[in-house]
């Protein structure tokens, strides 16, 4: 028993350093975005994500536990986003349903990413044009 407990809580120091260095390093570069988001009072939130592009749309998805910058999208949805070295300003529409499933089939992520991440659900918008 003692044995079992010492695994989980090794497992769940790991997914926590791992999800503590995303939040510190925020790896940018590829098809990465910066998302900004905007707090009630106006206050701005950068945060680098992974830019899916699926069927001429681009889509982020909330990956990790701390999803801060998911829930001042949905909050306040009018976001901006810099793409390409380009700034524009978009409109963050929750997906779920067949939409979702699409960019999860086009855009899997690894059983090793899932593991170190410690299995977090994965929630996916997209960023229409204004």
């Amino acid at each position: 028993m003692k044995a079992l407990l010492v695994l989980v809580l090794a497992y769940v120091a790991v997914v926590a350093a791992f999800e503590s260095l995303i939040g510190v390093v925020q790896p940018a570069g590829g098809a990465t975005l910066v998302l900004t988001t905007f707090d009630p009072d106006g206050t701005a939130h950068d945060r680098v994500l992974a830019r899916l592009d699926t069927d001429g749309k681009v889509y982020v998805s909330a990956n990790h536990w701390p999803r801060a910058w998911y829930r001042r999208a949905l909050a306040h949805p009018e976001v901006q986003a810099t793409m390409d070295g380009r700034k524009g300003t978009y409109r963050v529409v929750a997906v779920a349903g067949a939409e979702a499933e699409r960019v999860e089939r086009e855009h899997p992520h690894s059983v090793w990413f899932r593991i170190v991440t410690g299995f977090p659900p994965r929630d996916v918008v997209r960023l229409d044009p204004r």
